[in-house]
């Protein structure tokens, strides 16, 4: 996909601010709703105050979210925003969520589209209450359709294909490509790229990602009938991190590499037992989606023209840079 530059250069510039906004942090993922902005500090913006709903489809315990909530509540802090967090993993419990939102009338929307058909309704919903909602993290191909003012996010299948032409260059021949929950668009499209930009050969592997347990076993017993798999792509960094402890079960020599970081994670690739990962930046997406709407409202501004997304990613983390990662992560902001 064609990056646009004036919005890539409108994100590194709201990013720097991002450095001096103050930063909440963040209890466990996947809460069902929170006012998360409400403690933070008086933002530096002398705006009214508004207030904006974000939702989406994180499960309880993915430490991901963590961040992207944490970026948000920093745009919140500055911006003079009460930021309200929602999320369920089910489509149809995110999209009541996002009606809710409605029903409060909130000054703007943020939202994933994981699964895309079940947002449309109440994207629309939204728009026509006069309520602008902007997309982030998932649905990168179908938030223009839903009617969505912008979008920040990776391009999951290019970054798949990116994946795969680092797994040529390894010298990799046969991977399997784990996904944590079937049906979910930013998952399918990053294994479907992998097997676009990967010469050999690609099999997919369905996990619960939900009950870690039963990841490894699954992928420990996969390993254990396919001896010739000689690398394990993952797709979140706690599916990663099992999958290690199912290569000494199987006793296998493949590898593993991911998508996604968090503090271990980071860890894992500068000691080696992780290849690499690839880092969509989602502290950035809840940034610059909360402060995205506090542009629109007080100045009209609306990055990429509601034609183009702002991307956020794919950006390799190897162990020759983990360390220049690693001092944001244990702050847990990467």
């Amino acid at each position: 996909m064609h990056r646009n530059h004036r919005a890539v250069a409108v994100a590194a510039t709201v990013l720097a601010g991002a450095l001096f906004a103050t930063s909440c942090s963040s209890s466990s993922g996947g809460k069902k709703s929170e006012q998360g902005g409400s403690d933070a500090s008086a933002g530096k913006a002398t705006t009214p105050r508004m207030t904006v709903a974000m939702v989406t489809h994180a499960s309880p315990g993915d430490t991901f979210w963590d961040l992207i909530r944490k970026g948000a509540q920093a745009a919140a802090a500055k911006d003079n925003i009460k930021l309200v967090y929602s999320s369920d993993p089910s489509a149809g419990n995110q999209a009541n969520l996002v009606q809710n939102a409605i029903d409060q009338k909130v000054d703007g929307i943020a939202l994933t589209a994981a699964k895309p058909d079940a947002m449309k309704d109440v994207v629309a919903k939204a728009t026509t209450a006069g309520i602008p909602v902007v997309g982030f993290n998932s649905g990168v191909s179908d938030w223009k359709k839903l009617g969505m003012l912008e979008y920040f996010g990776q391009d999951e299948n290019i970054a798949g294909q990116a994946f795969g032409g680092r797994l040529n260059q390894l010298g990799a021949k046969h991977a399997l490509c784990v996904i944590q929950e079937q049906g979910q668009v930013a998952l399918e499209a990053r294994c479907a790229g992998l097997k676009k930009g990967f010469t050999g050969k690609t099999d997919i592997l369905y996990v619960n990602g939900t009950d870690m347990p039963s990841v490894k076993s699954t992928i420990t017993a996969k390993l254990k009938q396919d001896s010739t798999i000689d690398q394990v792509v993952t797709l979140g960094a706690p599916i990663a991190l099992t999958a290690v402890q199912s290569l000494t079960d199987a006793g296998s020599k493949a590898k593993v590499a991911t998508f996604d970081l968090n503090k271990d994670l980071v860890s894992a690739v500068q000691k080696g037992t992780i290849e690499f990962a690839v880092d969509q930046q989602p502290y950035l997406q809840g940034y610059l989606a909360v402060d995205a709407l506090w542009l629109y409202k007080t100045n009209g501004n609306f990055s990429g023209g509601s034609t183009a997304p702002v991307l956020t990613g794919p950006a390799f983390i190897t162990k020759d840079n983990a360390d220049a990662v690693a001092q944001f992560a244990t702050k847990g902001t990467r």
